[in-house]
């Protein structure tokens, strides 16, 4: 039980130690990534679209 208490008390001194991002970037990183996910997604599906096409232009 020792060991976990000290393993406790240096996780919380590293974590006073950690420089935490504040809500605004916090914020704009996340409208970067969905932004970004909705993009691929778009590409993707326009992608499997295409070659939906192409294969089923083939096996006909």
């Amino acid at each position: 039980m020792d060991k976990m208490t000290t393993f406790l008390q240096e996780v919380h001194a590293e974590t006073k130690k950690v420089t935490w991002p504040n809500r605004r970037d916090v914020l704009g990183s996340t409208l970067v990534v969905i932004v970004a996910v909705f993009l691929i997604a778009g590409f993707l599906g326009i992608v499997d679209f295409g070659l939906s096409l192409l294969i089923g232009t083939l096996i006909k």
